[in-house]
């Protein structure tokens, strides 16, 4: 289990969540899943745990989560929104094939937030990079 799960189950707790075994389960699948699953993966993952459990469920949830800022939404070109519960500073990319989602880290772009601000007159709250292109899998089919 790893210590990330314990320190965010920490936060909610001092926001006055209360920590359901369901809800356990869905923040410890989110993080340790690092393919950015749908409400409908974790579904699908965790249903055999607990078999009362809904979809709807899920997004309450995964609501919530993100609320408290611990949970991300990607919205991104298709229907179902993915999940990331890794919210320090990183970037996707996203393969134009599968649909797959990866992070990569590179150091922030408060700088390109800065000149923007300057330009624009905004009060710039965060950004999302996303780069687009082919996974190795994809990319290892079409030889």
């Amino acid at each position: 289990m790893g210590s990330g799960v314990q320190h965010a189950l920490e936060q909610l707790k001092t926001t006055g969540v209360r920590i359901t075994p369901q809800r356990h389960a869905i923040l410890t699948y989110l993080m340790e899943a690092m393919n950015h699953p749908t409400a409908d993966d974790i579904y699908r993952a965790l249903e055999p745990k607990f078999p009362s459990m809904s979809v709807a469920t899920v997004y309450n949830n995964l609501k919530m989560f993100m609320e408290a800022g611990m949970v991300r939404e990607l919205t991104y070109g298709d229907s179902s929104s993915r999940f990331d519960a890794n919210v320090s500073d990183h970037y996707h990319v996203i393969c134009q094939q599968c649909g797959k989602i990866e992070d990569f880290s590179y150091p922030s772009l408060r700088d390109v937030e800065l000149h923007a601000e300057q330009a624009t007159g905004f009060k710039i709250t965060g950004l999302r990079m996303e780069l687009h292109g082919f996974c190795k899998s994809c990319r290892e089919k079409q030889h």
